[in-house]
């Protein structure tokens, strides 16, 4: 007696191993096809930073991974500060926010007066 429910008991567990990984390739599938590009695929932060240098960009004081971008602050060509949206795989400005306008047209103004 003692056999047999050792036998079954080892066949329903070899059941339950088998059944579970013939499942988890399906659930990987499914994750990965749902998943955006995983970070394993992102330039790196000195390419990024070699890829707006190069675009003319310069004093570059941050970047920060975000979700799905990185978020850098620079100074651009005409001198004004901006933040950058970098697309993570192609290094390419999805969009440039002037920062401190406010800021800068009051340097200008007290330059000015003196």
């Amino acid at each position: 007696m003692k056999t047999r429910t050792l036998l079954a008991s080892l066949a329903m567990g070899a059941a339950l191993v088998a059944g579970g990984a013939a499942l988890v390739p399906a659930f990987a599938q499914n994750a990965s096809a749902s998943a955006p590009m995983s970070q394993a695929a992102w330039l790196g932060i000195p390419q990024i930073h070699d890829t707006l240098t190069a675009a003319g960009y310069r004093d570059i004081t941050s970047v920060e991974r975000e979700r799905d971008r990185y978020e850098v602050k620079a100074t651009n060509a005409e001198g004004q500060r901006v933040e950058l949206y970098v697309d993570p795989h192609s290094g390419e400005v999805t969009k440039t926010e002037r920062k401190r306008a406010e800021r800068d047209d009051d340097e200008r103004e007290r330059r000015t007066r003196k």
